[in-house]
């Protein structure tokens, strides 16, 4: 076995990012990860900004590695080609809103019978249950209810506005947890035969990962409220070089006692760091601290960690070839494994690229059928 999921086929009804973040992982993981979109493509190709090659930027990322079929399954010869597809296949993977897939006549009990060991998994906002389930989300609505927003906006002012989270946590958090479940339910598959459905909220899982609430039901207080009621003894923020920003997180006593002897300081405040910290270039402060010991940080624009040395080191970005819009650099698979390691193996697909492919290799159309899937409109194929 050279990848983990290497035997995995996974058909993916996602778009946009929490959906398709969790079938890029088991992609990268090695498995034949299947995108599905209607014959004008998935929502998630368009986005704000410029667009290459005909898509986004972000759809260009989210989509490595996949293969892609543009189906119109609403139409009866599509929804059996999905059906055949079900068949062969060992995951689906959806975050239509709740009932959508049963409007289709594609619930988990339609699929289940085509294949008992299929692993549903069905993404939403809200989950299946539930008296918000009807409810549409995104990330930044996982976010407010989890209590993200109101948490970073109170770390800059209890009294101010909440702050919207950067880059859509509230989708690549429960994006990562339905991968992760998703691959638990193969493990369970593998000893037992059976296959599950499995049930993702972004609310469930922002709350989960929503550690201050174990703060807030063990003390009754809100964070804000701790920090003032039990001030911290280390000194840690963001703050101002005289060319730019730093992050300094002041956990390691004896890094602060090196710190104090080198400033000569009885104890080292936040006022008496940020004070040091503005008379040096941002530079000349990491490097001071990582010699004293203290975890510290430069705070990046993008464009500096494309270009960070470490993350060159430790093969971070890759470069893949788009027929449409060349050679694009990526962000590679992070977690190292020694004997399995992720891959991303190609660019983004144009829509329905792989459809040829797919029906007469996996399914045993002959070309001909192909051929007048395609005039019937049933399926739709891009050029490059």
């Amino acid at each position: 076995m050279k990848k983990i999921l290497e035997d995995i086929k996974v058909l993916d009804l996602t778009d946009h990012w929490f959906g398709t973040w969790c079938t890029m992982m088991m992609a990268d993981l090695g498995a034949e990860v299947i995108k599905i979109e209607p014959p004008w493509g998935a929502t998630g190709r368009i986005g704000s900004g410029p667009m290459f090659g005909g898509v986004s930027p972000t759809f260009h990322y989210l989509n490595l590695s996949k293969k892609a079929m543009a189906i119109d399954l609403k139409n009866p010869k599509g929804l059996e080609i999905f059906k055949e597809l079900v068949k062969v296949s060992d995951v689906v993977v959806q975050n239509f809103s709740p009932g959508t897939m049963e409007r289709l006549g594609l619930g988990y009990d339609v699929l289940k019978e085509l294949n008992p060991g299929i692993i549903y998994a069905a993404l939403s906002g809200f989950g299946q249950t539930g008296p918000y389930s009807p409810r549409g989300s995104f990330a930044s609505i996982a976010e407010a209810m989890s209590g993200h927003s109101r948490l970073t906006g109170d770390g800059v002012d209890p009294k101010g506005p909440p702050i919207r989270m950067a880059q859509a946590i509230g989708d690549l958090g429960p994006g990562t947890m339905a991968a992760m479940s998703v691959i638990a339910a193969i493990r369970y598959r593998d000893k037992t035969g059976k296959g599950q459905m499995i049930d993702v909220a972004q609310f469930d899982c922002m709350t989960a990962y929503c550690v201050a609430i174990v703060g807030y039901t063990m003390t009754g207080m809100l964070p804000w409220q701790t920090r003032e009621k039990y001030p911290m003894a280390h000194v840690s923020g963001l703050m101002k070089a005289k060319d730019g920003w730093i992050a300094v997180a002041g956990h390691r006593p004896r890094a602060v006692d090196k710190l104090k002897e080198r400033l000569g300081v009885d104890e080292i405040t936040y006022e008496v760091l940020k004070d040091f910290v503005a008379g040096l270039s941002r530079d000349e402060v990491v490097d001071y601290m990582v010699e004293v010991g203290l975890p510290v940080a430069p705070i990046y624009h993008i464009n500096e960690t494309a270009e960070d040395p470490h993350l060159e080191a430790r093969n971070m970005f890759v470069e893949v070839d788009h027929p449409k819009a060349g050679k694009i650099k990526v962000p590679n698979f992070p977690v190292k494994f020694s004997e399995t390691p992720g891959e991303i193996t190609s660019a983004a697909p144009l829509l329905g690229q792989n459809n040829k492919e797919v029906l007469m290799e996996l399914l045993g159309y002959t070309e001909e059928q192909v051929e007048r899937l395609e005039k019937e409109g049933i399926i739709v194929t891009d050029k490059p």
